[in-house]
């Protein structure tokens, strides 16, 4: 599991959990159920750390919690 904080809300308009991924640009899940978003956002944390290796983007290192509720 990665350590990249993440936002989680629900969207009324889509019907979905949203998780978006501050610190990746442009990274962002969805889901269902709050456990499908999750498991979905891994899936594209992952990928989106495997785009950025292979095209030679930097990868920041995860910075713990960003926002304040």
């Amino acid at each position: 599991m990665f350590k990249y904080e993440l936002l989680i809300y629900w969207s009324e308009e889509d019907k979905l959990f949203i998780v978006e991924v501050p610190e990746l640009s442009g990274c962002m899940a969805d889901g269902a159920t709050y456990e499908e978003a999750l498991n979905n956002a891994q899936i594209i944390i992952s990928e989106w750390i495997e785009t950025a290796k292979s095209t030679g983007r930097s990868i920041p290192a995860p910075k713990g919690k960003l926002t304040y509720a």
